[in-house]
């Protein structure tokens, strides 16, 4: 300050004003930005990153961290791939928020006039005779979404038939049309982003901020597995003097796709445009409970270029198509996203069907079968960020998310102001409609799920301690509402602690040290996700090196993965296969084949002339 006001300048300081505990909270405040990893002073004067870095534009390269780390390479997304995420929609812009209400209102009134009608579709013909069943709006009984036309066992056969002629068509077109088709149903998503953001609304009860990402999830996976089949379709060559090696992928045939409604088109549009793109032809179940969101994707890949053939759309019950669909001879892979109970059968019915007699081929299962996932709270760490980080975690789409974190590890020195802060912050929580753009928490997807999450809370009343309850008043008479609930003192061996729930419902568990609470997330039966807020970097390497599950996060939320970003995916009993949105993904659906030629053959022979 002295050499600067002695050299003539003029110096204006700033500071805090106020009385003395404040001022403390203030001044911690700003020592903890400044010296955290991305910190501009810790990265000037710790790391001694050049002004050139430092002073540089924003953009997608690495941190100034990595930056002055020698063996880093500052590549970002673009970079590396020519691939970058599909922003998501902010709805405090006017504009954004007036075209997703537009978009709501024209689907109300569209259901008003009656429920859409739903045919199963097999090589583009569209039937809507025989049994059907009714789909009604989660938040309100009263409005009748849809009639599906249910698919039977023979739609089934006939529809794996039909998938096997057209796959040699579809093969033959070659990767980088099949990679072009993929982004054009991306183009055609964006155009109708709000249009199939609104339709998740009404159908699934997301609410708008949860469906809006949903579409950009699945242009995203367009979009990437387009760039992935491109690098794909470049055969692999390891050549000597006097031999030629050639590697090249092949589609495996016929994919099953069986999809959940709670992603209803990212998870749907993932696994179907990943086996299309490798050049296999798909027969598409999606979920009973989002049939609609299922023929808007089948509508408009078909739009995009897919041949109809090549792609079947069987809407239906589980129970009834899945076993005929699995255990068909001519079905190569599957591909699945649901329960474990459900995925486990899958898993059996496909290796029966693989070792019957006859059998050609061994199916490839792709099963990604849910978690119970954690978050642990150090006793150090930002209690701030780590409550408005657990409550979206844990309630986002009313906690209906496979990587939807139900249950926080607490150390016991932070516990109880923790569970103070979070018991408050659950309390705020706004239930309401999905299509009203500032509800929170909306309504359960159906009546059977409703019942689920009731029948664990009221093992949560009997067994544990419940510190926040949100009534959700007369919405529960309209729609499948429950409010978020909270327990703590809960049995890390009983229901809440073991198995997944899939509602609003989180459990908190107190742990003398760090090494216990990674015991506790580590001590059931699912791999899928978990998170660590802490500042200690001991404790999160000790996390990032012990936790066991397939998506690990550090002083963040634990859902919300992205497309190449965060390739999704756990093991254990969480799943199997490679991670969805990840480089190794596409090569499930495809088998290798590797040609070796002799160059040094002797002699010559000319074409043969017809004879």
């Amino acid at each position: 300050k002295e050499a600067v006001t002695a050299a003539g300048w003029r110096l204006r300081i700033y500071m805090p004003y106020g009385e003395l505990v404040p001022g403390m909270a203030y001044l911690v405040r700003r020592l903890l930005e400044n010296s955290s990893n991305d910190s501009f002073l810790r990265a000037g004067f710790v790391k001694h990153v050049p002004p050139a870095v430092l002073l540089a534009a924003p953009g997608p390269a690495a941190s100034v961290d990595a930056a002055a780390d020698d063996t880093a390479v500052a590549a970002g997304p673009l970079a590396a791939t020519g691939f970058h995420n599909e922003p998501l929609a902010d709805f405090s812009v006017d504009a954004s928020r007036r075209c997703m209400q537009e978009a709501v209102e024209r689907l109300a009134a569209r259901f008003a006039a009656g429920p859409v009608a739903i045919p199963r579709v097999i090589d583009g013909q569209r039937v809507e005779s025989g049994e059907t069943f009714s789909r009604h709006d989660p938040s309100d009984h009263d409005r009748v979404i849809a009639h599906v036309a249910a698919a039977t066992p023979a739609d089934a056969l006939r529809a794996v038939k039909v998938a096997l002629q057209a796959l040699p068509a579809w093969q033959g077109l070659g990767w980088g049309r099949r990679a072009d088709i993929l982004e054009k149903a991306a183009g055609i998503m964006r155009r109708r982003r709000s249009e199939l953001a609104a339709i998740e609304v009404f159908e699934v009860g997301k609410p708008w901020r949860e469906a809006d990402a949903d579409v950009a999830e699945a242009i995203d996976f367009c979009c990437y597995y387009a760039h992935e089949a491109r690098r794909l379709g470049q055969p692999a060559r390891v050549d000597l003097p006097g031999e030629e090696n050639t590697t090249e992928w092949l589609p495996r045939g016929v994919a099953v796709v069986i999809a959940p409604w709670n992603f209803p088109l990212a998870i749907l549009a993932g696994m179907t445009t990943a086996a299309l793109v490798t050049g296999n032809t798909v027969v598409m179940k999606p979920a009973e409970q989002s049939s609609l969101t299922g023929l808007r994707l089948h509508e408009l890949l078909l739009e995009a270029g897919v041949p109809p053939a090549a792609l079947a759309f069987l809407p239906g019950r589980g129970e009834e198509l899945g076993p005929t669909l699995v255990s068909h001879p001519d079905t190569a892979v599957v591909a699945f996203t649901g329960s474990r109970a459900v995925g486990m059968a899958i898993h059996a019915q496909a290796a029966a069907a693989s070792a019957a007699a006859g059998s050609r081929q061994v199916k490839r299962v792709i099963a990604e079968m849910g978690g119970k996932n954690a978050i642990i709270v150090d006793d150090d760490a930002d209690l701030d960020e780590a409550v408005v980080a657990v409550v979206q975690s844990a309630f986002g789409f009313q906690g209906q998310k496979c990587s939807a974190c139900s249950r926080v590890v607490v150390l016991d020195r932070v516990h109880d102001a923790f569970v103070r802060r979070l018991s408050e912050a659950v309390k705020s929580l706004r239930v309401g409609p999905a299509a009203e753009p500032g509800t929170r928490v909306g309504p359960l997807v159906d009546a059977e799920a409703l019942d689920r999450v009731r029948s664990f809370i009221d093992v949560g009343r009997r067994t544990a301690r419940e510190v926040a309850a949100v009534d959700v008043g007369p919405l529960a008479g309209r729609g499948w509402f429950v409010g978020p609930h909270l327990f703590t003192d809960v049995d890390p061996a009983g229901p809440l602690g073991q198995e997944e729930i899939f509602g609003p419902v989180l459990a908190v568990f107190r742990v003398s040290d760090f090494r216990q609470a990674v015991e506790l997330v580590n001590g059931t039966p699912y791999g899928l996700t978990a998170g660590v807020f802490s500042r200690s970097p001991s404790h999160l390497h000790e996390a990032a090196a012990a936790l066991q599950a397939g998506n690990i996060y550090l002083n963040r939320g634990i859902t919300g993965a992205l497309v190449r970003r965060q390739p999704f995916g756990g093991y254990r009993m969480s799943g199997s296969g490679s991670k969805a949105g990840g480089p190794e993904y596409l090569q499930q659906f495809l088998v290798a084949r590797t040609v070796t030629e002799n160059t040094l053959r002797r002699g010559f022979a000319p074409p043969r002339r017809a004879e």
